[in-house]
This record gives structure tokens, sequence and C-alpha cells, in this order.
């Protein structure tokens, strides 16, 4: 497997940071594929022993085959209720189990730490493990990745990490085609916020019991589902509601219109959220409306719609709820958000807000190292930026990347002194051209854009659309004798699922091939099989092969034309 761009950086960085500091945070949304991250990262520090911290049962197993298809030679070992053992290099703990006190004696010496869902450090169970850890062996790394590093408590994470040593934006994977962009939409239904402003706040969010009496009214219901209908109607959809009742009171405005809904809230046994959960990944039904279950931890990629008919006041739980809707999916152009709360004018994006361009780094990072700049502590007197920030918050002293805007440990908001009003820190990015970023080389093939091909060993993607609109990402591997659609959606999802289906079935070496091919000649054998297919050949008067074609673009044209039935077919521009 070849890593994306993206996770190819922060792993890379991370490593780094780990034999600097001993430890590093990685910050990266959901979708970004954090298991594939701390696997590769992992695979690269090579521990003698490794211990992976987990949040989330359900997802253990799925994780630990992710980590094996990554570290081929690993054998990771479970321990959790059902099963305790220490006997892999690898092995995948589920916290509840092992900060208890009967447990945590049983944990041998580490090499490397690693917590999944890593804003949970600041609880009791994880400050158990990780001093126990490392009173077996002060030297152990530990490394964190997480999506939303501010906690809605605001208790920081610094008492495991000292550094940030990547931060991936949101943005950047929207621009990549890794997720689908948000269609948002704030409804602001008249005196809503100025009576939601009257809410007072709790230690992790508004009062849900204020929020309800709020936003649980008839008429707020009937405006949601108006807009519901005329901007989502038929797409899959997650809700999120204040309290239960107020749950129970919007699935019975859907009901009342003929729409199948259920609720899920964390009042319900697990054994039945589990099989809600796979009702709806089976399109049971089409709404389902929740009370803070489905913030984190729930990746199902048809959902098409976010409806927040609750306030945030904190942008990471935003950013959680929304980021439910944004995997991509074959046909899912974007995720349309509905927000009734007004979170997105309180917060602005749904973006942690980095910079990729990193200006304001330092100029002696060393060759290959990211920059990087210190959040200010209160005792800094020479720091270029505004202390205290526009929120009256100061710094804690960590070491972030050069490109952050806000700081993920503390919130600290680098705004320089002497910037007007509006200045920012941060470039958005509106445009990525994954084709430029793939370690393969894409060919278009026909020079008009409609049909992009690349090649690895024993596998090759097309993508191509017959109208401009629809975007196709086929795939096929040597052994197979047909190719398979890998999903339809617009140009930028569609490349990086061709993109994604090579490095998933190509190792490096297939990348170094194409690199090489894109200036050697076409081959004497290439020029012949072209040239019975009917191409016109500039032959090579001392090789023999073709000088208007390297081997790379031969390569691209058969493959094309030996499988142009069955893209056709899957194009739908012939039977």
């Amino acid at each position: 497997m070849i890593l994306r761009p993206y996770q190819d950086r922060a792993v890379s960085r991370g490593v780094k940071a780990l034999k600097k500091h001993k430890n590093t945070l990685i910050v990266a949304p959901t979708g970004a594929g954090k298991t594939i991250m701390l696997s590769a990262l992992a695979g690269r520090v090579r521990p003698k022993k490794a211990l992976i911290l987990q949040h989330r049962d359900e997802l253990v197993r799925q994780n630990m085959s992710k980590y094996v298809a990554i570290n081929k030679k690993s054998r990771p070992t479970l321990f959790n209720a059902g099963a305790k053992s220490w006997q892999g290099d690898a092995v995948f703990a589920m916290v509840q189990t092992l900060s208890r006190k009967n447990n945590l004696g049983s944990i041998p010496a580490l090499d490397l730490l690693i917590v999944d869902e890593a804003h949970h450090v600041a609880a009791a169970s994880y400050i158990r493990i990780i001093e126990q850890v490392k009173k077996i062996n002060p030297d152990c790394m530990v490394a964190g990745f997480t999506a939303t590093p501010q906690r809605a408590d605001k208790k920081g994470l610094r008492t495991a990490f000292d550094n940030c040593a990547d931060q991936v934006a949101i943005r950047e994977l929207i621009a990549l085609g890794f997720l689908v962009p948000p269609k948002a939409f704030v409804i602001d239904i008249q005196g809503v916020r100025d009576e939601l402003s009257q809410v007072k706040k709790l230690a992790s969010d508004f009062d849900p019991s204020g929020v309800e009496k709020v936003m649980n009214k008839r008429t707020i219901h009937a405006e949601m589902i108006r807009n519901w209908k005329e901007k989502a109607g038929n797409r899959q959809t997650i809700v999120f509601c204040s309290t239960i009742q107020h749950a129970e009171d919007v699935r019975a405005a859907f009901l009342a219109t003929g729409v199948k809904a259920e609720t899920v809230t964390g009042d319900d046994p697990i054994g039945a959220r589990r099989k809600l959960l796979s009702r709806f990944q089976k399109n049971d039904f089409q709404v389902l409306v929740n009370v803070g279950v489905l913030v984190e931890g729930f990746d199902e990629p048809s959902v098409g719609c976010v409806v927040l008919l609750r306030p945030c006041s904190f942008k990471s739980t935003m950013i959680q709820m929304i980021g439910r809707g944004l995997r991509p999916m074959n046909g899912k152009r974007d995720c349309v958000v509905l927000d009734f709360g007004a979170s997105l004018l309180t917060h602005g994006d749904i973006d942690a807000e980095v910079d990729l361009h990193g200006r304001d780094g330092s100029d002696d990072a060393e060759p290959g190292e990211a920059p990087v700049k210190v959040c200010p502590e209160e005792s800094n007197t020479t720091t270029p930026y505004a202390m205290p920030d526009h929120e009256g918050r100061f710094g804690c002293g960590a070491e972030v990347p050069a490109g952050v805007v806000n700081c993920p440990f503390c919130g600290f908001r680098f705004e320089r002194i002497g910037a007007e009003d509006g200045d920012a820190d941060a470039i958005t990015l509106t445009e990525i051209d994954l084709l430029d970023r793939s370690p393969f080389r894409w060919v278009d093939l026909f020079g008009t854009g409609k049909v992009l091909i690349a090649s690895g060993f024993g596998t090759f993607s097309v993508v191509a659309s017959p109208n401009g609109d629809d975007w196709f990402a086929l795939g096929k591997q040597r052994e197979a004798r047909v190719m398979q659609k890998i999903t339809v959606a617009g140009k930028a999802q569609a490349v990086a699922a061709a993109d994604d289906f090579l490095r998933e079935n190509e190792q490096s070496s297939a990348a170094n091939k194409a690199r090489r091919w894109m200036t050697d000649p076409a081959t004497p054998k290439q020029a012949e099989l072209l040239a019975r297919l009917g191409y016109e050949i500039d032959r090579d008067p001392f090789g023999g092969g073709a000088q208007n074609f390297t081997k790379l673009t031969a390569t691209a044209h058969l493959n094309f034309q030996w499988n142009r039935r069955q893209v056709e077919y899957l194009l739908g521009v012939s039977n």
C-alpha cells in the first residue's frame, strides 16, 4: 500500500517529532485515514513492542486488520474484556479494560504507545495508563492521533504531548477529493438566534434543557422538514438534537409526513443501538435522529445530509457532527448541512484553519523538517502575536506547525500585532490537483482531459467522463477478467478513488517504474502492438521502437484499447 500524500507527510513529520521530543500529536479530520497513518508510523519507528489504545470496541478488530495490511510481518494481539494477551509485537487495548487496577500491573516494557482519539488523554483512565507505561520505561515514545484536539471541557492535552507534528486540514482533503464538500445552509428562523443567545453555557456545551425550550417547537419542526425536503429530501440523514424528548418529538414530526425515521440515544442498550445503526446502514429508514451518540465514532458514507437542530458552543463539536456526512461514496457529490442553531455563523467554517504554506515557519528548520512555532505563554514578551488573543486566552508553550492559526492544545489564536481587522494568517485552499501529487503518472489519453489512465505493475485505473459532469473511476487488476466500477462522482472524488485503488494494490516500486517510463521511448514490442491497433508510429531508426510514444504513454494506450469495450460498457456509451 502507498500512503496518500498528506498521510505520508504527517507520518514523516510524526516520526521526526518522536525522535526529537519522545512524544507528538497529529491532528487529522474524520476520513483522513488515521488508522492507516498510525499503522504506518509504527512501521517506520519499528518498536519491539507497541501499544495502541482504543476508545471504541466496535472498531478494534477492523483497525487491527488495517494495521496488518500496512505492517505485513506484524502479529498484533488484543487486550480487552474478552482477551488479554501481551504476546504480539503490537497490542490493541481497550482503555476501559486496561485502566483497571488489576490490569495496569500487567503492562510490559513498551517502546511506543499510540493513542487513538487522543483528545481523551486528559481523562483519568488514560492518565493512569500513560503514567504506568512511563514508569516501566521512561523512554517510551507516545504518539497521539485525533480529529478534534480542543476538548469541550477545555482540559488541555499537555499532560501527554508538548508538540503537534502536523495538522491536516479538512479543506485539503476536500480539494484532493478524499472528502466531499459540505453544501451548507444556515436557516435563521426569526427570534431563534436571540433566544439561543440567552441559553446558559455549562462546562461542556449549552444547557440541553434550555436549548430544548427554544428548538423543540412545532413551528421549527415544520420549517426544518420543509427545508429538508426542498434541499435534501432523498438523502440519508443524521439529525442532532439537544435532549431525548427533543429527539423523540423530531422523529414524530418526520413520521407524520411519511418519512421513515428512528431515534438513538445514550440511554439505549448497546446491542439495540448496534442493530439500529446496522438498519440505517442498510437504508431500512432514511432519518436517524440522535442525542450525542453519533458525534464521534460513527462513519457511514451514505449519509448525505446533516441537520443541526442545536447550537454548538465549541467548534470541535460542530466539526465532528458535520464530519459524519463528508465521507465519499458512489454517486455522492456533496453533503447538505442544515444549520438551525447558527453554529456556522458562530464559528465561521468547519476547518482547523491551517495555512499549508507555513508562512510563519522558522528559517532555521532542518532540511525535511516541518517549520514550527511556539505557542506564546504569558511570560513571553517577544512574540509577534497579540496576547491575550481576542477571546482573552494566553498560550501554553507547545511547539506547533507553523501554519496553524489556533493552537491545537489550548486554542490560542495567533493574531499578529497590528494586523488589520479581517487579516488572517490562513490562506484559503480552493483547489489542489491530485494528479500532480499522485505517485503514479496519469496520462491524458486523447488530450481532451476526459479520459485519464495510470498503470502499475499489476493494476491500472481509468478516470473518464462521457458528458463532462459524471466522472467514472474504473480499475482492473491483472488477474481479474473484468474491470470494476469504483465510483461515479465529481471529478475530484473520482480521481481520488481511482488513485486510492492503485495505492491499495501497488507498492512504491510500481510508482517508481512509472516515473522512469515517462521519458524512455516505447519498446519495439509496444510499437508493434500499437501499430496493430491502428496507431501511427514514428519508428526509431536505430532501436525500432516508437519515437512518438514513451513506455508510459504506450502502456496507457494499450491498457485502454485492450479493455475499451468494458470501459465503454461501464460508462454506458455502448451495449
